[in-house]
């Protein structure tokens, strides 16, 4: 008689028992702007559902992340448009508005893990990630700039940093300058692998970060390519990063089971902003069904190889783990 092999009866607590990928609320870490004023919760146009919050309104959000069990936050800052200048130097200002909202998060949170996004393109007056010799980036005067970015977070109480310029050599001149000022034990979180995509764009509507002139493409990575992902992963563990990062998720989960096969860190996947304004929108027209989609997503990026990751749909995710639909 010849044996055949046949799948299990998916029972519902058979699929939960013998579920391949697993997930868990300790793995997500929700993106939140925060910028100067008081008094203000106001939502981005094109990201329904997220907002910009002064540091007074944050708890708004926070205190509904510890409701459903959401640990860890990656802040992105927004200074007043005076305050920016050609060299971002708001950004590692003492009294900037990361280095506040942090002090203030971790005095009433102190269990919430804050980590905090280095980079210049909120900061400058022309909205690229490094400083300019003209019109190009100069990438080696940059380093000082973001490391210092980087040590003014951390000193504010900052639990981890992550920078996501793309300049070459920036996690060792940051790891280099932690650890000189005994910060030896702080993570860094490298946007190691992060493509110039389209799916960018509303972000920088939220953050205020589009380039003024010329786009990024001679810093961010070629779409095309993934040799390079596996690459500048390897440098960036080398300089002394902990956690990798793929950005974005969704076009990029060939990168993500790449680089977690190749690398002995965790590996992060963020799933960006125009990946979210997709859902919503094909959710608002009846085209899909919201719940179900970002679960199917999310399910797809921990198979991917992804152990940590960033999305602003972490307290719905949070949420459904708890229905039993995820994780």
């Amino acid at each position: 008689m010849e044996i055949r092999p046949r799948r299990l009866r998916q029972t519902p607590a058979l699929r939960r028992m013998v579920r391949e990928t697993r997930m868990d609320k300790a793995s997500l870490i929700y993106p939140i702007f925060v910028r100067e004023g008081i008094g203000i919760v106001e939502e981005i146009p094109s990201m329904e559902g997220q907002f910009r919050y002064s540091i007074d309104r944050l708890p708004q959000a926070l205190e509904e992340l510890q409701r459903v069990g959401v640990g860890s936050i990656m802040l992105f800052g927004i200074p007043e448009e005076s305050a920016k200048d050609e060299a971002g130097s708001c950004a590692y200002a003492r009294d900037g508005i990361i280095q506040r909202a942090v002090q203030d998060i971790k005095s009433r949170y102190p269990e919430l893990y804050v980590i905090t996004d280095v980079c210049l393109c909120e900061y400058t007056s022309h909205g690229h990630c490094g400083l300019l010799k003209g019109q190009e980036i100069d990438n080696d005067s940059t380093l000082e700039i973001l490391a210092q970015t980087a040590l003014s977070h951390v000193q504010a109480g900052a639990d981890m940093v992550a920078p996501s310029d793309m300049m070459d050599g920036r996690v060792m001149a940051i790891r280099s300058l932690l650890d000189a000022q005994g910060y030896v034990t702080t993570p860094i979180m490298s946007y190691a692998v992060k493509y110039a995509s389209s799916f960018y764009a509303p972000f920088r509507d939220a953050a205020g970060s589009a380039p003024s002139f010329g786009d990024r493409k001679s810093y961010q990575m070629d779409y095309h390519n993934r040799r390079e992902a596996l690459k500048e992963a390897a440098l960036d563990i080398k300089e002394g990063a902990d956690i990798i990062m793929v950005k974005p998720a969704l076009s990029y989960l060939d990168i993500v089971r790449e680089v977690a096969d190749q690398v002995q860190v965790p590996v992060a996947a963020y799933s960006v902003s125009g990946e979210y304004a997709m859902i919503k929108a094909g959710a608002r027209l009846g085209y899909v069904e919201e719940s179900q989609m970002i679960c199917e997503i999310a399910a797809g990026v921990y198979r991917a190889g992804a152990s940590v990751y960033l999305t602003y749909f972490a307290p719905q995710i949070a949420k459904y783990m708890d229905e039993g639909r995820i994780g």
